[in-house]
Parts: structure tokens; C-alpha cells; sequence
């Protein structure tokens, strides 16, 4: 990641894994960055604007609230793979998607507020693309905490 700027860098490195939970987050998590509130937020949004960050945003633990999650995934001809993944992506159920070296080349995670609409959302997807969706629905939770410097 060679091509992001020093501000770009510091707004990626300094906001992984925890943001102020403050009347004015961006002011503070500004400040801790050498930012005014605004550069941050400016930062921010063109970094999601440009592709490098595909989204900014809490990640909810669906299921400490009542809703449920789980691991999916399809086998996209590769002709395919960016039209199917635009339609995965369209539900706003779908926390993140990504291409993999595998038979099943594109992996997703399915979250949902209610536990039933999971099977609701995949049967939607099935439908829309024409092709199976493998649901993997979590067993056991292991945490791995993943930090990338750039």
C-alpha cells in the first residue's frame, strides 16, 4: 500500500480496532491522529470513495442483540463473479464479501437481526443468481484479533 498518502496511513493504522464511544468521535479520534474532526472525517470518506477501505463502521456482534450470523459460500464462474457479487452485495445483510483461490471462489457473511432471516436472505441469493449458496453456520467462536500496518 505504497500509494497512500502519510494522512491516509495514519487515519488507517490509528482507527483499527476501537473508535471513541464520545459526543464528537471524529473530533477525538482526530486529535489522537494530529487531524482536525473534519480532516478525519474528509480522510475518511475518501478513502472509502476511492476503494481502499470497503467500508467504515462498527461491526455488530449480531448475536450478543437477539440476531444471528453465518459463514456462506458460492461456486461463481468466473465470468460472473463481479455481476454476482454486485447482487450478493445489494443485501444489506452482507457484512463482507470476498474472492478466494477455491472451488468456492467467493466467501460472504451473512447477519441478520432476526436468526430466521438468514435462511431468508441465502434462499434470496440462490434465487436472484441462480447458484447455490454453501451456508456454515458457526459451531464454535474462536477470536483472532488482526491488526494490518500500512
Amino acid at each position: 500500500m505504497a500509494f497512500l498518502d502519510p494522512t491516509a496511513r495514519a487515519i488507517v493504522n490509528g482507527l483499527q480496532g476501537g473508535f471513541p464511544l464520545t459526543p464528537r468521535p471524529f473530533r477525538d479520534a482526530g486529535r489522537d491522529l494530529g487531524l482536525s474532526e473534519d480532516e478525519l472525517i474528509e480522510g475518511i470518506g475518501a478513502l472509502v470513495d476511492s476503494g481502499t477501505l470497503s467500508r467504515f463502521g462498527p461491526l455488530w456482534n449480531a448475536e450478543q442483540i437477539g440476531g444471528a450470523v453465518c459463514l456462506a459460500a458460492m461456486a461463481v464462474p468466473a465470468e460472473r463473479f463481479e455481476a454476482v457479487a454486485e447482487q450478493v452485495n445489494a443485501h444489506p445483510e452482507i457484512a463482507h464479501n470476498y474472492e478466494r483461490a477455491h472451488q468456492l471462489n467467493m466467501w460472504f457473511v451473512v447477519s441478520a437481526d432476526d436468526p430466521r432471516r438468514i435462511n431468508q436472505v441465502i434462499a434470496d441469493i440462490e434465487q436472484e443468481t441462480g447458484l447455490k449458496v454453501h451456508a456454515m453456520p458457526k459451531a464454535r467462536e474462536f477470536f483472532v484479533g488482526f491488526r494490518v500496518e500500512v
